[in-house]
């Protein structure tokens, strides 16, 4: 019996999930071309896999680079993992595409999915395989997997685990497709929209109570922007952290006050809006790795909060508040 050729596919992989998807496919289909920014964590490993292969690399500097592409290379399919562009429906209609999306469609379509589903305190996260059409992140599903998100989940944890997923099914779910599997509609009823990215702004308001703050931190952690806070002006990412469950009742302090710190354990306490949460490890500003967070906190004096500068800011514009209104109150005088 004649083993049938593999398939011609196109990748598109920009983002932390494109490495896991050029293993998957490279396993059972030719991939003739992959669009990849440089700028990502994994850029040399992913060149040099592909190399090995024959499998050009490049970054796409507009649409009109893919549509070139498919006249020219005529791939079976051209398959997104990791791709913040809208495809146009005129490029669409020019092949089979099929999308890898990291929630459980129809729920948190749009972007920045698994960030959000632990910021928003859900208790799943899941990959999601399917087809391709006009409307955002809609197309049947090929293939969806769900997962728990545990108490001590990050960002980081959940894409391991969706990546193998990935790297597991996608390749066997594209061919499947190409031969024909057109798998099943989305329940477009029930359709939910998470926020179209990751929180540019993660900064820590230590009113807030600590489960909420630890969600932050755990749906940002790094490569993605990561929670922040300052101390002595500068901004402080915090990469490790957990609500410290037998903290003590504080009265009278202010929320991101320094209540404890073990320079021989690393950690540092600091109180919240309803408790404590103790840090083991912080980004320092200009530096690539995370230290002890009381290599970088080196007195219980400290407090956390907004940079002098944001908080003169606020000053400046009470003031010019303030001065309107006196103007006001004297013009009906």
């Amino acid at each position: 019996m004649t083993e049938q050729p593999q398939p011609d596919v196109v990748l598109l992989a920009d983002g932390p999930t494109g490495f896991a998807a050029l293993r998957s496919l490279a396993a059972h289909c030719r991939v003739v071309q992959i669009f990849r920014r440089t700028d990502q964590p994994d850029a040399s490993a992913l060149k040099a896999f592909a190399n090995n292969r024959g499998i050009p690399v490049a970054a796409m500097q507009d649409l009109n680079q893919l549509q070139k592409m498919i006249a020219e290379l005529r791939p079976a399919a051209v398959v997104i993992s990791s791709f913040d562009r809208i495809i146009p429906p005129q490029i669409l209609a020019l092949c089979r595409f099929v999308n890898v999306h990291y929630s459980l469609l129809p729920h948190y379509r749009g972007r920045a999915n698994v960030n959000w589903a632990i910021i928003n305190g859900e208790t799943t996260a899941g990959i999601s395989i399917h087809l391709v059409i006009p409307e955002l992140d809609g197309g049947n599903l090929l293939f969806q997997q769900a997962i728990p998100i545990g108490a001590n989940d990050t960002v980081t944890s959940l894409y391991e685990r969706l990546n193998a997923i990935q790297e597991r099914e996608l390749g066997g779910v594209v061919v499947r497709a190409i031969t024909g599997y057109q798998g099943t509609s989305q329940d477009t009823d029930n359709a939910s929209y998470g926020c179209a990215r990751v929180p540019e702004d993660g900064e820590i308001d230590w009113c807030q109570p600590t489960d909420t703050i630890d969600r932050l931190i755990r749906g940002l952690t790094p490569p993605f922007p990561g929670a922040f806070s300052h101390l002595d002006g500068q901004r402080l990412i915090i990469t490790n952290a957990s609500p410290r469950l037998d903290a003590p009742c504080y009265i009278g302090r202010v929320p991101g006050r320094i209540v404890g710190r073990s320079p021989s354990e690393g950690w540092v306490d600091v109180l919240t809006g309803d408790g404590v949460l103790r840090m083991f490890s912080v980004l320092p500003p200009n530096s690539e790795r995370p230290c002890a967070a009381a290599s970088a906190i080196g007195s219980t004096r400290a407090t956390l909060g907004l940079s002098r500068l944001d908080l003169l800011r606020r000053i400046v514009a009470l003031e010019d508040r303030l001065a309107t209104l006196e103007r006001l109150k004297c013009a009906h005088e």
